[in-house]
């Protein structure tokens, strides 16, 4: 349930909003298909219907086009603020607005450049709620996340929120990529026990992907491999009754190809991952590109739903709910290899 100011801030957010939607013109097509140019795209969407005073403008978005122009359009801005960073605003879920980001913006980059698609649809159930549970790779960002959930809102008509880990929430480099609080306002749920038991709580459909961040860790090398699978889930599915849909991709780990984690790095920065590839080195000279990732064909194999609670996992403890967290990513990895045999 969203609490009486969530509501009001909500019905703001609304009131102010345009009464037309966002039209996707001649420069959002190039942005799609210049990579510099997505975290145009998404802070363009979100001016649109949202007043941000503190996000970029068309000047800076100018200079992410160019080599090196992020780092002058990133001076301009905070300048432009008082030598501060963005303002953090209060931020809750909107469905609308998420609503309104699939259709006009991640629908041309599902369709035309994912080129998402979903595969035995037959084993979708009717209705929620559920966990959604997913092999995850890629060491990007979680385009497998969102296209997914995309690809499950257009076929059911759900409204459907990804787990996502803390820096996507709170990083300094994803305040001043994205628009404030952008994460929240689309449905992210942080990836904190407490956060995701209270979301099982209201009943929602959440993405989760139970590998956790062992599962971009895994790299390039390991990308078909699947990582031990964390336990909370099937005891989170049995505490509230609330069944687990198996969903296994195919196209994530080509996302961000050839990728090793850089450890040393990634800890001094704080990130929960820092792939090293080649494609870093147009990463240095056009920053924006963060939010970018190679073009790819991402498929979903839909599994049967596994109803909860089936060995009474609450009884019978923590072991329980390990073995069949392991059993399940057993069948997941025997789809896997199968999937790939067939490609």
């Amino acid at each position: 349930m969203i609490n009486q100011h969530s509501e009001n801030l909500l019905n703001s957010q609304q009131e102010n909003a345009p009464s037309e939607g966002y039209i996707f013109n001649w420069f959002d097509w190039f942005c799609l298909w210049y990579p510099p140019g997505w975290l145009i795209l998404f802070n363009r969407h979100w001016q649109h219907y949202h007043t941000d005073r503190d996000g970029w403008n068309w000047l800076e978005y100018g200079l992410f086009l160019i080599p090196g122009g992020f780092y002058l359009a990133l001076l301009s801005r905070w300048l432009r603020l008082g030598f501060r960073s963005p303002r953090k605003e209060i931020g809750e879920f909107d469905p609308k607005y998420q609503q309104a980001f699939g259709k006009e913006i991640l629908a041309p980059i599902v369709k035309y450049y994912f080129r998402g698609e979903l595969q035995q649809v037959e084993n979708l159930p009717s209705t929620g709620p559920l966990i959604v549970a997913m092999n995850h790779a890629g060491m990007c960002f979680p385009w497998d996340f969102l296209t997914l959930g995309y690809l499950l809102s257009e076929a059911k008509g759900w409204v459907v929120q990804p787990i996502a880990n803390s820096a996507l929430f709170e990083h300094p480099w994803v305040i001043w990529w994205l628009p404030p609080q952008w994460s929240q306002v689309l449905g992210g749920v942080r990836a904190e026990l407490d956060d995701f038991e209270g979301a099982l709580a209201q009943g929602k459909i959440l993405l989760y992907a139970p590998e956790g961040i062992r599962g971009p860790l895994k790299g390039w090398r390991r990308r078909y491999q699947l990582e031990k699978f964390d336990v909370s889930f099937i005891q989170l599915s049995d505490r509230y009754h609330i069944p687990i849909l198996p969903v296994v991709c195919i196209g994530s780990e080509s996302l961000h190809p050839w990728a090793i984690n850089f450890t040393k790095l990634q800890r001094l920065v704080k990130l929960p991952f820092l792939p090293l590839s080649p494609l870093m080195f147009a990463l240095l000279l056009f920053p924006s590109m963060g939010v970018w990732a190679m073009r790819t064909r991402l498929r979903y194999f839909i599994s049967p739903l596994q109803p909860a609670g089936l060995n009474n996992h609450s009884k019978k403890g923590r072991a329980a709910a390990y073995q069949q967290a392991q059993q399940l990513r057993e069948k997941l990895q025997l789809q896997i290899n199968q999937f790939l045999g067939k490609s």
